[in-house]
């Protein structure tokens, strides 16, 4: 395995893009026990544990309480966590787990291969992404306390890359009596592994977390407490960065950065999370008549003009995209299927020949728009309406906190189409292929085929794609996927979404991993 020292360097060395001078310099000095660190962040979880939700809320708090098995470097090498050691057979078949010994959950009880088990299981059974992570996990065989060995129906070549904390939590068994997964306290509660202890969910105010005292790795942590602040605006958290109330936030509106850069006690940073991949994605809701028609949502792309998003919206701080499958997977992405370049002519025209006319007012017909909560998607979404409104489509824009969102999306469809945001992941298995299974008509989750695009062909290829272990074979599937879906666009990716930190400069080592903020804050520290 690589130094320790080494990867972090070369995470800062290969993630990190500075926005201004000033970086963090972990190296300089020793690190220093003591203090609290201060997370200030605009909106709320609606669980702490991401094994029903993984919105990126839940995943970045949730991992400095509850880990994986495995952590990964700044060049995806896989790292031990609570696993110390794994292998794969040679058909594939096979993952034998290792695990880290005299490990305790925070109510004490010993952390067991029983524990690994029942969260593998879980995740196949109810998480979001997990019924298409594990969907050919079969068991998971424990021979002993310390060995899991996961048993496959058909290779996974993505697997490994899944099983991180933010990814694949690993909860205790003892805290789910039964198969009510949301019901448990541990949602609101968790009881971890991980470097620090929950103490207290205040809701609308804040969640407290303390140092784990007898965690497995010696040392660590160093920080005796983390408060993360919920505020309602980005107002309220660059003020607070500002005045030192608050030392971290990734939640700072993209005007303020420039001015947050001048302060000496700020650093201000953006990241590419290769991980995640994030971007806002626009969803189509195929079961309104309107939008059934593959030509309307053709002139509703060509009415888009991203240069306004990425430059107006996100202040240069985003890029454009193309295919639902990310630029960063270089080996799988495919741009051309996705060109819809703005044209509000085409768009104009192909509304007119669809027998969609305007009517006395301009309108040819209205739609109502449903955003993730978050200050950029509200911007975005009103610049939708005024885009859409070019072409003679006028937009209602819904609002609604997260939990309102996730259940008019998803379980009501209440909506027409739907700005998301879409971790498109480390693999399309994983992070692409949700937004067109249509195993998510027949069972809605979160964040899981908002759309209802039904293609059997497509959901043939991805079959194909996820036990495909030959890789140019894959690249020509996801090809292929590309080629039909860009032509049926039921959904539209408009711009990638980067990490921005902004930290008090006495934080250090903020990131441990390729998962940047959902890193478990072990090795941060507060400088004097």
């Amino acid at each position: 395995m690589p130094d320790r020292r080494q990867a972090l360097a070369l995470l800062s060395s290969t993630l990190l893009l500075p926005l201004g001078a000033r970086l963090p310099r972990a190296e300089e000095a020793e690190p220093r026990r003591g203090g609290t660190l201060t997370l200030v962040e605009v909106g709320e979880p609606t669980t702490l544990v991401p094994l029903t939700d993984s919105n990126t809320r839940t995943r970045n708090l949730s991992t400095k309480v509850t880990e994986g098995l495995l952590r990964f470097d700044a060049n995806f090498a896989p790292q031990p966590l609570l696993a110390t050691a794994w292998s794969i057979s040679e058909d594939g078949l096979r993952y034998r787990f290792s695990l880290r010994p005299n490990v305790r959950w925070h109510d004490g009880k010993p952390f067991t291969a029983a524990d690994v088990r029942f969260s593998l299981l879980a995740l196949k059974k109810i998480g979001p992404r997990g019924r298409i992570t594990f969907a050919n996990l079969v068991e998971v065989e424990t021979p002993d306390p310390l060995t899991a060995i996961l048993i496959l129906s058909k290779p996974t070549p993505y697997l490994l890359k899944a099983l991180t904390a933010a990814e694949s939590p690993i909860v205790p068994a003892h805290a789910y009596p039964g198969e009510a997964y949301g019901d448990s306290p541990n949602g609101s509660a968790p009881i971890g592994t991980g470097p620090y202890i929950f103490v207290e969910w205040a809701r609308g105010s804040h969640v407290v977390l303390r140092r784990n005292p007898d965690y497995w790795q010696p040392g660590r942590p160093f920080l005796d407490r983390i408060v993360v602040r919920f505020v309602a605006d980005t107002m309220a958290v660059s003020t607070a960065l500002e005045a030192g109330e608050a030392d971290v936030s990734y939640s700072v509106a993209l005007p303020e950065l420039e001015r947050l850069r001048a302060n000496p006690r700020l650093t201000v940073t953006t990241a590419s999370d290769d991980y995640l991949n994030n971007a806002q994605v626009l969803e189509f809701n195929l079961d309104r008549p309107v939008l059934a028609r593959r030509e309307v949502r053709h002139a509703l792309a060509a009415s888009i003009d991203r240069r306004i998003i990425t430059g107006t919206i996100f202040y240069g701080h985003a890029e454009a995209a193309g295919s639902t499958i990310p630029a960063a997977l270089k080996a799988y992405n495919d741009e051309a299927p996705f060109a819809y370049p703005f044209d509000l002519a085409r768009a104009n025209r192909l509304l007119d020949e669809a027998g969609l006319p305007r009517g006395p007012d301009g309108t040819r017909f209205a739609l109502r728009l449903t955003f993730l909560p978050g200050p950029t998607f509200r911007k975005t979404a009103e610049y939708l309406r005024g885009a859409f409104s070019r072409v003679g489509v006028k937009v209602e824009i819904v609002d609604g906190d997260l939990a309102t969102f996730i259940r008019r999306v998803y379980t009501e469809r209440d909506f027409d189409f739907n700005l998301n945001g879409i971790s498109r992941l480390f693999d399309p298995t994983v992070g692409v292929q949700r937004l067109y299974w249509s195993d998510g008509i027949k069972r809605p989750l979160p964040y899981l085929n908002a759309a209802h695009y039904n293609n059997p062909a497509v959901d043939d290829l991805f079959r194909q794609a996820a036990t495909e272990v030959d890789e140019t074979r894959r690249r020509e599937i996801f090809r292929q996927i590309q080629v039909i879906v860009g032509a049926d666009l039921p959904a539209v990716a408009l711009v990638t979404i980067p990490t921005v930190a902004v930290q008090n400069a006495r934080v250090r080592r903020l990131f441990n991993g390729i998962d940047l903020a959902a890193g478990d804050f072990s090795e941060t520290w507060l400088a004097p």
